[in-house]
């Protein structure tokens, strides 16, 4: 078995990696317990793919499409994860995932004969804070030891030059010496400013890309909103006392990240693979903060760089974007969302589907407080001005339609150029527990249409 590049995990950390040398078949991911197997094609934190020494010159990416092009793939379905900051849990997610879909023998079935998939799975630096666990909440961080805790802070924020160490290390003393303050000390919040400054915090109004639609920086209110949301849900998902204003920095971080990695090395990467392969379908899959690579590889840099042909299908697995990123009027007004007009271009052939569940207060609770520094749980109010699909939909739509999610024995009516809000309370308990057979179906019925 052949161990991938430096700086990548061994085989065995993979599960299964399998390349037969000398054979035209690409480095890939067994899923267990099936015959298939996906790409990984992997991203460093500045958005620069990472060299493999089982790709073409050092890069996966060259490898797919060497090999897509000589087998001619009949669908191409690309998956992006959210909050995982580590290859071993991003391969969890796909192996899960297309696990689900496999199991269901007659969506497959359905796709046409012969069938030939090509899976990608895309991995992106995506920890924003802390230990990240699987399962229900995984926007939790876990406890961990201060400098352990300080370094990976660092990390996340992408940027280890000494400004933002020094500021970094002088927030966590700050907050050593003050553990259990019940207000923030003005030097603390001087450094904060500090730090957001440094590392180029940009905020704007709704209409605003994904990473900078929130509001501006305020470590006060910062710390405020994430105090309100540990009173009223104890283990909050936000909490972190002093350290919370390093959390939304670290949530906006994270956003910016995405969009940079999809408009950028994906965009040209599946432009690309469109180009070799003419005859082919394209799916797009994304989960949380993945919601913002996959629609971003649909616009391309600035949302103004159109792939060279539509993709047949789009699906947003409890998206951590903005509920108004896709619409036509934001709040009532003449402001549009900054993904409507690759919606609307149209940068998707078939259906447009989003998932959303009342049990996933990552999206439903830590969301709004990181991007609004607002406390909403109220899932029957009017709708907010900060909150995300994977709570309430793509919503400023007039042609989106609500619907809740079915059984996997059941089919949709999704139709070409339709948008479906999906209700998953059902059958989505948490943020990351979206490997059920619920949502592997929806993702075939919208790649069937």
């Amino acid at each position: 078995m052949v161990a991938l590049a430096a700086g990548l995990p061994t085989a065995e950390q993979l599960l299964s990696v399998t390349n037969i040398p000398g054979s035209d078949a690409m480095p890939t991911i067994k899923i267990p317990d099936t015959d298939s197997t996906y790409a990984l094609i992997a991203f460093d934190k500045k958005g620069v793919e990472r060299d493999d020494e089982e790709g073409l010159n050092d890069k996966m990416s060259e490898r797919v499409l060497a090999d897509a092009a000589t087998k001619q793939p009949t669908n191409v379905f690309l998956f992006s994860h959210g909050w995982k900051g580590d290859v071993p849990s991003a391969v969890d997610q796909y192996n899960r995932w297309i696990g689900a879909m496999l199991k269901l023998e007659n969506d497959t079935g359905r796709l046409g004969n012969p069938f030939r998939p090509l899976w990608i799975g895309l991995h992106w630096p995506s920890q924003p804070f802390g230990e990240e666990t699987l399962g229900g909440n995984a926007f939790a961080a876990e406890t961990l030891p201060q400098q352990q805790l300080m370094e990976e802070y660092i990390e996340a924020l992408g940027d280890d030059s000494p400004k933002v160490r020094e500021l970094i290390e002088a927030i966590f003393e700050q907050n050593r010496v003050n553990a259990g303050a019940v207000t923030m000390p003005p030097e603390l919040a001087k450094n904060y400013r500090e730090l957001a400054q440094t590392l180029g915090y940009k905020s704007g109004g709704l209409d605003s890309p994904p990473d900078s639609d929130g509001v501006p920086f305020d470590p006060l209110a910062a710390f405020e909103a994430a105090e309100g949301a540990g009173q009223a849900f104890g283990d909050s998902p936000i909490g972190g006392g002093l350290l919370s204003p390093l959390r939304q920095l670290s949530f906006w971080k994270m956003k910016s990240r995405a969009r940079s990695i999809g408009e950028k090395g994906m965009h040209n990467f599946v432009a690309r693979l469109q180009n070799a392969l003419p005859h082919t379908r394209f799916h797009l899959m994304g989960h949380s903060f993945g919601c913002i690579v996959v629609s971003s590889i649909l616009g391309g840099e600035g949302g103004t760089d159109p792939l060279p042909r539509t993709v047949d299908s789009l699906v947003l697995v409890q998206g951590a974007v903005s509920l108004w990123a896709y619409a036509d009027s934001i709040l009532k007004t003449q402001d549009t969302g900054y993904f409507r007009s690759m919606i609307r271009r149209p940068a998707v052939r078939g259906p447009v589907v989003t998932t959303r569940s009342r049990h996933d207060s990552a999206v439903g609770v830590a969301y709004p407080i990181a991007v609004g520094l607002a406390l909403q749980i109220d899932f029957a109010a009017v709708l907010p001005p900060f909150g995300g699909i994977g709570t309430f939909g793509m919503q400023g739509m007039t042609d989106a339609q609500d619907q809740p999610m079915r059984v996997s024995t059941e089919d949709y009516s999704f139709q070409e150029g339709g948008i479906y809000n999906l209700e998953g309370s059902s059958f989505i308990a948490g943020h990351s527990a979206i490997d059920g057979p619920e949502v592997a179906h929806a993702i075939w019925q919208a790649a069937l249409v």
